[in-house]
Parts: C-alpha cells; sequence; structure tokens
C-alpha cells in the first residue's frame, strides 16, 4: 500500500468535558484519550453523547467545562481551523464534498490544510483509497461509498496528527470496508491517532485497540476492546 501519513502523532485528552443543551448535559464529565499509534474506538446507543463529544473534541461546539489538549497544548477555545493547523482532522456522518470539483480536486482542498508539496499529498491519498480511475471525475456523479472514500482522502491528505472518524464504513461495499481497515491500521502502525465512532461491533472488534462506551453523556466502560464489548453495561446500553 502507498504510505501516506508523514506527520508525527498526538495524543488528544478530553478531561472532564461538560456540554449542556438547555438543562441537558448532552456530555457529563468525559475523560478520554486517543493515543498515537492505536486506534480508540467510541461506540454506544442513539443520544449516547457520541457525536457531542466529538463536536467537542473537533472544535465544531464549545464545552461549557474541562478541557480538550491535543498533543498536550489546551485547546479547548481554539476554532476548528486552528485545530486542522496544529493536526487534526475530522470526517462527518454525513457525506459532505464538492460535487462540482473532480475527486482530484476535493482531495486537494484536504491537502492544501498544510504548506507545500500539495501535489504529492493528494497524489498519495488518492493511491492510498484506490481513486486514480476517478481522480477526474466530477464528484457529484459517484456512488456514496466512493464518495465516502473521496471525504477520508482529503482528510487524510492533510496529513493529520490525530484523525476522528464518525461511522468511516457507513455505505461501504465489502472490497471498500477492507481497504478502509487495511488503511486505517496501517495509519495506526505509523503512530496516528485515530478516533473512530461506529455502531457495527464486528467492525470495532476488527479494527480498535481501546474502546469507550458511553451511555447517557457518560463513559460507562473503558478499556480493551474485547473486555469493554464483553461488559454487561455496555451490552445492555447498546442494545445487543
Amino acid at each position: 500500500m502507498t504510505a501516506l501519513h508523514r506527520a508525527p502523532g498526538a495524543r488528544l485528552t478530553a478531561r472532564g468535558v461538560v456540554r449542556r443543551y438547555g438543562g441537558i448535559e448532552a456530555v457529563a464529565g468525559v475523560d478520554l484519550v486517543a493515543a498515537p499509534g492505536r486506534v480508540t474506538a467510541l461506540i454506544g446507543p442513539n443520544g449516547a453523547g457520541k457525536s457531542t463529544l466529538f463536536d467537542c473534541l473537533a472544535g465544531t461546539a464549545r464545552p461549557d467545562a474541562g478541557l480538550v489538549l491535543l498533543g498536550g497544548r489546551d485547546v479547548t477555545r481554539l476554532p476548528v481551523h486552528a485545530r486542522v493547523r496544529l493536526g487534526l482532522a475530522r470526517t462527518v456522518q454525513q457525506i459532505a464534498v464538492f460535487p462540482t470539483l473532480s475527486v482530484a480536486d476535493n482531495v486537494r482542498v484536504g491537502a492544501e490544510q498544510r504548506p507545500g508539496a500539495a501535489d504529492g499529498r493528494t497524489a498519495r491519498a488518492l493511491a492510498v483509497f484506490g481513486l486514480g480511475a476517478v481522480a477526474a471525475e466530477p464528484a457529484g456523479g459517484l456512488s456514496t461509498g466512493v464518495l465516502r472514500l473521496v471525504e477520508l482522502a482529503r482528510a487524510l491528505a492533510g496529513e493529520p496528527r490525530v484523525l476522528l472518524l464518525d461511522e468511516p464504513a457507513a455505505g461501504l461495499d465489502t472490497a471498500q470496508t477492507a481497504r478502509l481497515l487495511t488503511v486505517l491500521r496501517g495509519l495506526a502502525d505509523d503512530g496516528m491517532a485515530l478516533l473512530v465512532v461506529e455502531h457495527d461491533p464486528g467492525l470495532v472488534a476488527r479494527l480498535a485497540d481501546t474502546v469507550y462506551a458511553m451511555a447517557d453523556g457518560r463513559v460507562v466502560a473503558a478499556g480493551p476492546t474485547a473486555a469493554v464489548l464483553a461488559d454487561p453495561r455496555v451490552v445492555r446500553a447498546w442494545g445487543r
């Protein structure tokens, strides 16, 4: 597989993160660590607070209390673009591409988040996800599965230190999912920190090193993947 990740990974840490909407605590004092060289999964039922926590980590929401640290630096009040420059990238559950731009130009948008060598980063990202054959095609005419890969390639083209992924396998077929798992595992092995929200326990079991399980805005279990997936509290909360 073509090498992509060249930036050193960084530790992403949440300390006592709280996010309220009205009188409801969507995230209620969450501690979490996504370590370099590891895939960390965040699981739980709908409404558990996973997406809100992701927003706090990425900068699209500001915590009402607590800290977010990136590589030991306090980024709690930094906006999204500042966190991107520091090496944090995120994909979202709803695919967001520029439909009139070519696949290559969509990926280039991510590559240009870092100074210099955008052509090389774009080419590597396209190669990693096998997108060379559609590089010149407008993104708007492609299947959901291919668009998901385009979005992932765009995020990785900026060579982030930490990558946040919200259901990255949604819409992918079996072959695309297998390629995705190989890429993500390779990125972790190269030192990147990955934090993945995922609803498929089989995929979590195959990919993650560490799992945090949330319910009602709180972490109810955390630790090695097999142990957390078997935890009765997680089984009850996740409805499996």
